[in-house]
């Protein structure tokens, strides 16, 4: 497989990844937080030891990459997050980090669902690594603080699949690229199917076989997060469940991106 257009999809994969950990990091510490992809690393300027997380996805998307930041950066991190000074590095601190770094993974992928579509995101903090022949992405801050650094590590198994997700969407969209807009009225009348996702959990096998009438399943999503409507996979819109004549419905909220754009790009 080309090395140059498995590096070209991991520097768009870093680039949304990298916009998505800004606006989480800004709405968890309240301060503005814009991260770049780098053409070449800078000088390091963290004194510290680095911290490492593992990011696994599944789904459209397989494999793993690797976040790294250094100490300082985690502990001054967190102590915006909690609004009170943080003086060391503690495990704890790791795990709210972990959080953040998944959460803007699933950001990332719900305004670049037509590049992705559906992926599930898992981020742990991890110990002990050794980056031999992983491709490196390095990111710097633009805004409040121009020395934080974080460094994004790809393994070959994540970067075969997005060079392959790549492709598969750069041919998706020469297909789609003959259909104009003002030819859509030509298929107006096709049913589509639409679906709703309140949530999702992944399970172990063993709890699925101890499944049974009246057990409870804990989903990701909160009660007063907006439900998503997905259409062949891709998402199209939020919004409220609400109950119309005795069925569930969706009140829409929020349209990430026009609908027919799905069709026209």
């Amino acid at each position: 497989m080309d090395k140059q257009r498995r590096k070209m999809a991991a520097r768009a994969f870093a680039s949304a990844f990298a916009e998505a950990l800004g606006e989480t990091l800004a709405t968890a510490t309240g301060v503005s937080w814009p991260l770049e992809v780098l053409d070449c690393p800078n000088p390091p300027t963290q004194k510290g030891m680095p911290v490492h997380f593992r990011l696994s996805v599944e789904g459209g998307l397989t494999g793993e990459c690797f976040v790294e930041f250094y100490e300082p950066q985690v502990s001054g991190l967190v102590s915006k997050i909690v609004k009170e000074p943080v003086t060391a590095f503690t495990e704890d601190h790791g795990e709210m980090l972990a959080k953040v770094i998944a959460s803007a993974a699933e950001g990332m992928v719900a305004s670049h669902s037509s590049e992705y579509g559906e992926l599930r995101f898992r981020a742990e903090p991890v110990a002990g690594l050794a980056f031999g022949g992983m491709y490196v992405v390095p990111l710097a801050a633009s805004g409040e603080d121009p020395e934080m650094q974080v460094t994004l590590y790809f393994g070959g198994g994540m970067l075969d699949t997005l060079s392959l997700l790549q492709d598969a969407s750069s041919e998706n969209k020469a297909n789609l690229s003959a259909v104009a807009p003002h030819n859509l009225k030509l298929v107006m009348d096709v049913e589509l199917n639409v679906s709703l996702r309140f949530g999702q959990r992944q399970l172990p096998l063993r709890e699925v076989l101890d499944l049974t009438s009246g057990s409870v399943i804990e989903l990701d999503r909160m009660a007063d997060e907006p439900v998503e409507l997905f259409l062949d996979g891709k998402l199209i819109a939020r919004g409220e469940a609400v109950v119309v004549d005795g069925n569930y419905g969706l009140r829409v909220t929020e349209i990430p991106r026009p609908v027919a754009s799905y069709l026209t790009n």
